[in-house]
C-alpha cells in the first residue's frame, strides 16, 4: 500500500518522540521512503543517528550544514513528499504551524509542502484541552490538515487524561486508508457547479449572492485527490483551483445552464453545489440606469432550474447531487427538491446554524437521500465537511 511513498516525518520535542523510531520502521516495512526533519529540542528525546539507521537517509535539523554551508531546501523536500506526518507534534509546533512562525526547519518544510498533512498530537492533557490549542488545532483543520487525535491514558506528568500521541501501528493504517481512499472515484467524471451567479441590470449593476465557492472547490478537489476527472462549472470567485481540474467559468445562469447540460451528458456524476439566480432581468439596459426618480422598478423573469433539467436527462447510470439552503421548513423543502429535480440526494444547509453557510471556512450539513432517510454531521471546516459529502458519495456508489 505504501510501497514507494515519499513520506516527511517530522519530530518535535516531546517525550512522544520515542515512537517516531517505531514509526519510521514501520514505514520503512511498508517500502515507504522516508525523510526525517526534527526540531532541535527534538535530540534531547531521541537521537538522530537512531532515526538516520532507521530511515536510511540523513536527518535534517538546521537551515544549513554546519561543516560546509550546504543548504537544505525545504523547498525541495515539500516538492518531493507525497505526503508530511508531524508525529509527535508539540503544542508549541502546533502554535507556530497555525500562525505561520517560519524559525525552523520543520515549519519551513510545512509551510513549502504541497503534498497534504496530517499531525499526530502529544502533550499533557491540560495543554491539549487549553482554549489556545483547540483553536489552532481548529485553524489547521480549517487549512486542510487531518489531526490524529491523542488517546487517553497515563501521560508523562504521571496524570491520567487526553494527550498520548496516538500509536504507531494506528497511525500507520490512518496514512494507508487515506492513500486508499484516493482511488474511490477512479476513473470517474464527475462535474461539479460552483459559486455565485450574476445577472446583469444594466452597465454596473448585477443581481447576485454571497456565495464564496468555498464548498464546491473543496469538493472538486477532494474529488480530484481521489482519483476523479473533473470538470468545475464557475460562477465568478475568488478562489484557485487545481491544474488538474478542467474549469470552466461562467458568469449568468444561462451560461452554467448551457455549460451544465453539455457536461452531463459526458459525467458520471453531478453535484449541482452552484448559488444559482433564481431570476434575471427581464430587460437589461447597455447603459447605467440614472437615479432620476425615487423608485425604480425592475421586472425579473425566472431563470432555467439547472438541477431540474439535468433531472429530465438524467440516464440509469448517472448520480445527480444537489444542494439546498435554507431559512425555514428546511428538510420538508429539501425533500421537496429531490422529488421535483430526480437528485439522488440533497446536501442540505440551514442558515439558523452557526458557521455555515456562504462566506464561512466551515459548514454544517445533513444529507438526505431518495428514500427521505436523514444523515446529520457537526459543524466542521469545509475541506472536512468535503471529505464527509464524498465519502457518502462512495457509499451512496
Amino acid at each position: 500500500m505504501l510501497k514507494g511513498k515519499n513520506i516527511i516525518l517530522g519530530i518535535t520535542g516531546s517525550i512522544a518522540a520515542y515512537k517516531a523510531a517505531y514509526l519510521t520502521r514501520l514505514f520503512i516495512k511498508e517500502a515507504a521512503n522516508v525523510k526525517i526533519v526534527m526540531t532541535p529540542y527534538a535530540k534531547e528525546f531521541i537521537t538522530p543517528v537512531t532515526l538516520a539507521t532507521l530511515s536510511k537517509n540523513t536527518v535534517l535539523i538546521d537551515f544549513f550544514h554546519h561543516d560546509d554551508g550546504a543548504w537544505n531546501s525545504h523547498v525541495d523536500l515539500g516538492i518531493w513528499a507525497d505526503l508530511m506526518l508531524v508525529a509527535p507534534a508539540t503544542a508549541t509546533t502546533i502554535g507556530k504551524m497555525a500562525n505561520g512562525v517560519a524559525d525552523n526547519l520543520l515549519i519551513t518544510t510545512y509551510l513549502s509542502a504541497k503534498c497534504p498533512v496530517m499531525i499526530a498530537p502529544a502533550m499533557d492533557l491540560d495543554m491539549f484541552k487549553h482554549p489556545a490549542t483547540q483553536r489552532n488545532l481548529e485553524t489547521l483543520k480549517s487549512y486542510g490538515n487531518q489531526i490524529i487525535e491523542p488517546t487517553t491514558g497515563e501521560l508523562a506528568s504521571g496524570l491520567d487524561g487526553k494527550g498520548r500521541m496516538e500509536e504507531p501501528d494506528i497511525i500507520i493504517e490512518k496514512v494507508k486508508k487515506f492513500f486508499l481512499k484516493k482511488k474511490d472515484f477512479e476513473g470517474k467524471k464527475i462535474m461539479i457547479t460552483a459559486g455565485p451567479t450574476y445577472e446583469n441590470i444594466d452597465a454596473v449593476r448585477f443581481i447576485g449572492n454571497y456565495s464564496s465557492g468555498k464548498m464546491a472547490y473543496a469538493i472538486a478537489e477532494e474529488l480530484n485527490a481521489r482519483g476523479a476527472e473533473i470538470t468545475l462549472i464557475s460562477g465568478p470567485v475568488n478562489i484557485q483551483a487545481n491544474s488538474s481540474i478542467k474549469l470552466i467559468k461562467v458568469k449568468t445562469a444561462e451560461e452554467m445552464y448551457k455549460a451544465s447540460v453539455s457536461e452531463y451528458k459526458k459525467s458520471d456524476i453531478a453535484i449541482m453545489s452552484a448559488a444559482v439566480a433564481d431570476y434575471r432581468a427581464k430587460n437589461i439596459s447597455d447603459k447605467k440606469i440614472k437615479r432620476e426618480n425615487s423608485e425604480l422598478t425592475i421586472e425579473l423573469e425566472a431563470n432555467k432550474d439547472i438541477a431540474a433539467e439535468l433531472g429530465k436527462i438524467k440516464k440509469k447510470n448517472q448520480i445527480l447531487v444537489g444542494f439546498a439552503l435554507e431559512t425555514d421548513n428546511e428538510e420538508q423543502n429539501a425533500i421537496k427538491k429531490i422529488e421535483k429535480k430526480n437528485l439522488d440526494f440533497i446536501v442540505l444547509n440551514s442558515m439558523k446554524d452557526k458557521g455555515a453557510g456562504f462566506g464561512t471556512d466551515t459548514n454544517k450539513i445533513s444529507i438526505i437521500d431518495n428514500y427521505n432517510k436523514k444523515f446529520n454531521f457537526e459543524l466542521k471546516s469545509k475541506k472536512e465537511v468535503a471529505t464527509d459529502i464524498c465519502d457518502f458519495l462512495v457509499k451512496y456508489l
